[in-house]
């Protein structure tokens, strides 16, 4: 597949022990891209979702396009490609179609052998455990990233959680220019500025976490009153349309021209996610829609990083 599809499945927090029917459901239910990450600690029940797909012929490895992440620990030159194969492994492929820098945050080497995914904790088990920076470049883990290109391993390499400095700083240095840019984009945080500057250096843009606080409830990161679905200019366009509202929130994200990596486990949900592409909002629906922006970031490193982890990481001013 040569270009990624506007609507993809993402795979952060969906369970292991469910990942696998999940895959092979959203495969059927017609996703052709799927959002996955070395840190969701679920590439392997991917890969067996995926495996059943092809096997029973549902779709063959070129119609699909797998997207993997580059973790924090692995940022180093020297660590990148087998961080990459492993996430290969485990997917059972032999290419990825897009490898991302996780996070701009470069972390203290942890040996897969030792503790796979290594998650945020240098040494989670001690009694003062740490979140260590490690002194890694960004510039020499993209030169890292753009070899995995050149030993085809990945088909295109681009970037998450990148601000408009990161972007302008990248551009100045990249051999090959990154093909995504992933960032958290939804009516609360419409990202224009952001968006307008990927635009300019012609890089298309993914959306995670395009409903919002909806990934985030569970965890702890939102509330439930925080949910964009119960906004009244979304129901009341739902109402109109013949829509559900998150129907209308995910058509919003597509049709301004981002990709969208909505998550469910709910086999119904799947297909109603997917479902967004028979119908368009009018001008003013957008506007309306837009107007919602409260630049409201539910993963913000700034603020989970010091909760969860003891050390404060701002990369967003």
């Amino acid at each position: 597949m040569n270009k990624i599809p506007q609507i993809g499945f993402g795979l952060w927090k969906v369970d292991r022990s469910d990942c696998a029917d999940v895959v092979l459901d959203a495969v059927k239910a017609g996703y052709r891209h799927f959002d996955c990450a070395a840190d969701y600690g679920n590439e392997a029940e991917v890969g067996e979702g995926l495996a059943a797909a092809i096997e029973q012929g549902l779709v063959t490895r070129d119609q699909l396009w797998i997207t993997s992440k580059l973790w924090n620990t692995y940022h180093h030159p020297d660590h990148v490609d087998q961080a990459c194969q492993k996430s290969l492994n485990d997917l059972k492929l032999g290419y990825l179609d897009l490898y991302l820098v996780h996070f701009p945050i470069a972390l203290e080497y942890v040996p897969i052998e030792k503790r796979y995914p290594p998650e945020w904790l240098y040494n989670p088990d001690d009694p003062n455990p740490e979140m260590r920076r490690a002194p890694v470049s960004l510039q020499s883990t993209w030169q890292a990233m753009e070899s995995l290109i050149e030993a085809g391993k990945t088909r295109q390499i681009g970037a998450c959680n990148y601000n408009s400095a990161l972007i302008h700083d990248l551009m100045s240095y990249a051999t090959i220019a990154p093909s995504m840019l992933q960032i958290e984009a939804h009516p609360y945080l419409t990202q224009e500025k952001l968006i307008r500057l990927a635009d300019q250096y012609k890089i298309p843009v993914t959306a995670f976490s395009p409903l919002a606080a909806l990934s985030y409830v569970e965890i702890g990161m939102a509330d439930s009153n925080d949910s964009i679905l119960t906004e009244q200019v979304v129901t009341a366009i739902a109402d109109e349309l013949g829509k559900t509202p998150a129907q209308i929130v995910l058509r919003w994200g597509i049709q301004r021209g981002t990709a969208i990596i909505p998550k469910s486990s709910n086999p119904g949900r799947i297909r109603e996610n997917l479902a967004i592409i028979d119908f368009r909002l009018s001008k003013n629906h957008m506007a309306a829609i837009s107007a919602l922006n409260a630049n409201r970031r539910f993963n913000d490193p700034g603020v989970f990083c010091e909760k969860a982890f003891g050390l404060f990481n701002p990369i967003y001013d």
